[in-house]
């Protein structure tokens, strides 16, 4: 399945039943009045969030979307049978927007729903109620109706669906900064991997669990380049994805690292986030330097002791032979329990 995080939509909520005019003719009764039932009530459309979908892919191949309309009224004061709902299955972390076109001709959007848990239900367009039969309008002075209501419209609403993933932790990084390798080190998840960058095109998710049967869900972010928040290399599609995770992992490779000043590397794509947006800068974040089977012994102690001399913390791992990564796994749990607590 590709990979899709917005669709446009059309959904339309079932019609109302229409209500039945109908005079009783029964033997030996010889003044029989109204007895025509009321329409069925048409079709809500709801929205449901789904923890088991990770894509709308499959609202770029199916757009529209129509409940059922009600049954309508029938004599002998029977009602119409009121229609189903029609339940959309929505990956969790998705955003509903409603697309309004104003009489001037301009368009503009109103936020409608995120939904953030599994199982969360919104009625996006509600059905139309059912007409009511004759037997309804009967009077001292009509006693014999001849009409009934038609049963009421239904909704319509076109929609814009826009997803953002929802993950504990996000992994950040230039293109070919292992995060790939990493996120398939630790959890079940297999991405393509290989040495030339842009290897990730679309968002990994990994999961993750500890001994006490607590689960971690890692979003591994396709690679970021600078000029990113512009609109550079892939990563303006992807950094929304960013905004939903609790804290980052950045991972910065061996060879990307600046020998003088190695902290200083983490600089740039953290300047990227703020210009994306301020908040995302702020998240809490694991600094990684990874690849470090790549290097001699004293050029590794050579990084150690320029990191520990900027009062940086930083940890050193092999996500391809496995060296730190226990460790930095451990200080993974630590960062979430913080946030659960806080």
């Amino acid at each position: 399945m590709k990979f899709v995080d917005e669709a446009t939509i059309k959904v339309a909520s079932g019609k109302g039943g229409n209500g039945c005019a109908s005079l009783r003719r029964e033997a030996n009764v010889p003044k029989g009045g109204p007895d025509g039932g009321d329409g069925g009530k048409g079709g809500d459309v709801i929205f449901r969030g789904s923890g088991r979908l990770i894509s709308l892919y499959d609202f770029r191949l199916k757009r529209h979307y129509t409940a059922k309309n009600g049954q309508g009224g029938m004599g002998r004061d029977r009602y119409g049978k009121a229609a189903d709902d029609l339940i959309v299955n929505l990956p969790v972390g998705t955003l509903i927007y409603e697309i309004i076109e104003e009489e001037d001709g301009t368009v503009r959007e109103e936020f409608i729903a995120d939904l953030v848990e599994d199982g969360t239900e919104i009625v996006i367009c509600k059905g139309g109620d059912g007409g009511r039969g004759n037997l309804h309008f009967k009077s001292s002075v009509n006693r014999t109706p001849r009409y009934a209501e038609p049963g009421f419209p239904g909704q319509e609403k076109q929609l814009r669906l826009e997803l953002k993933i929802l993950a504990d932790v996000g992994l950040l990084g230039l293109p070919s900064a292992g995060k790939s390798t990493f996120i398939s080190k630790v959890s079940a998840a297999r991405p393509k991997i290989a040495a030339y960058p842009f290897t990730t095109l679309v968002p990994n998710l990994g999961v993750i669990e500890n001994d006490e049967f607590k689960r971690m869900v890692i979003a591994d972010i396709p690679g970021l380049i600078e000029g990113a928040s512009e609109g550079r290399g892939l990563g303006i599609t992807f950094l929304k994805h960013v905004e939903r995770t609790r804290f980052l992992v950045h991972i910065l490779a061996a060879e990307d690292v600046n020998r003088d000043a190695p902290a200083d590397g983490f600089a740039m794509l953290n300047q990227e986030l703020r210009e994306y947006n301020a908040e995302m800068a702020n998240k809490p974040q694991i600094q990684v330097i990874n690849k470090i089977d790549t290097l001699s012994e004293d050029e590794l102690a050579d990084m150690k002791a320029k990191i520990a001399a900027s009062g940086e913390k930083v940890f050193f791992i092999s996500a391809l032979t496995g060296e730190g990564v226990d460790e930095l796994l451990e200080a993974m749990w630590l960062q979430l329990a913080q946030l659960d607590e806080d």
